[in-house]
């Protein structure tokens, strides 16, 4: 985290250069995958498909917190598009061409998954990647994904450092509470004090994690219900501004309105509510800053 940052720091360059580079070898590990349970793999025995239990249907909640978490980021570009060059066109662009070739990856890995282990033999694997490269490559192939996993992890935390920092930098702007992050280095093109403090909050949520010893799931547990309660809120607002601002220029369409915001804001709900019912007490932690938020919000508004 703090080699990330200090990176970022330097200038947008270099933190764009950094995630360039990182994505490329995430996604050549994906396609590693992919081969090793294509191609190289000895093919899995095939078996009857294998019924859900009320037990697993249940728990479809809490599969879906974490398996819509692996999109996470297709909206990071949004965080950009004061900074991206004919923005109108090129943030939609970016969205739907990132999110299409993630999915066409993740798609191809799971039938990876499927091919090379077989049904059984995934749905008991707490690490299917590993087990599929053990069973092509041997002790070569466990090497493999562990260099692959820390830089997936590697790769996502850049990307949160890169644009992160761009929402408490306009927060510190819009919020004289908060003017310290509403500082803009023009030098480097980045939002420095914004980035400092994303930084030691982080080092905070690294230091719960490994305190509680679970330190991914802790992390979902955090984040998950703030991250789908916001999206409900930002679909929300596409109905209010129509509303309010009837005329005001609309440079993104919304195809099917409002059936799609709808059905969005709809899974929103569900997920929040799957975040809360199926995280347990790290949730609360979650909702409990949220509460605090909220408690500076009014009281910024009182010193207005």
């Amino acid at each position: 985290m703090v080699v990330l940052t200090a990176i970022n720091l330097v200038g947008i360059s270099a933190g764009k250069t950094t995630q360039n580079l990182l994505t490329v070898v995430e996604c050549l590990g994906l396609v590693l995958v992919i081969v090793a349970g294509l191609m190289v793999a000895p093919p899995a025995p095939v078996q009857a498909s294998m019924a859900a239990s009320p037990q697993q249907g249940g728990a479809f909640g809490l599969a879906m917190v974490f398996v819509l978490l692996t999109y996470g980021g297709w909206n990071d570009a949004a965080y950009l598009s004061a900074e991206i060059k004919d923005g109108h066109r090129n943030i939609a662009r970016s969205m739907i061409l990132g999110l299409s070739i993630v999915a066409v990856l993740y798609i191809l890995v799971s039938y990876a998954y499927y091919v090379g282990l077989g049904m059984e033999a995934l749905s008991k694997s707490p690490a299917p990647a590993a087990d599929l490269l053990a069973r092509a490559w041997g002790g070569t192939g466990a090497a493999l994904i562990s260099i692959m996993v820390a830089v997936a992890a590697i790769t996502s935390a850049n990307a949160t450092i890169l644009t992160g920092a761009r929402t408490s930098y306009a927060l510190g702007r819009d919020w004289p509470l908060f003017s310290m992050l509403g500082h803009w280095d023009a030098a480097a093109g980045v939002p420095r004090n914004a980035m400092v403090v994303q930084a030691v909050i982080a080092l905070a949520l690294i230091a719960l994690g490994t305190w509680t010893r679970r330190g991914f799931e802790t992390m979902v547990d955090y984040t998950a219900p703030v991250f789908w309660l916001f999206f409900f809120l930002t679909g929300m607002t596409l109905f209010v501004f129509r509303r309010w601002e009837p005329h005001a220029a609309r440079p993104y369409r919304v195809p099917l309105y409002p059936v799609t915001p709808l059905v969005f804001c709809g899974v929103c709900i569900y997920m929040l509510y799957s975040s809360l019912a199926y995280t347990g007490k790290g949730a609360l932690v979650g909702v409990g800053v949220l509460a605090v938020g909220a408690v500076l919000v009014i009281f910024n508004r009182s010193k207005s």
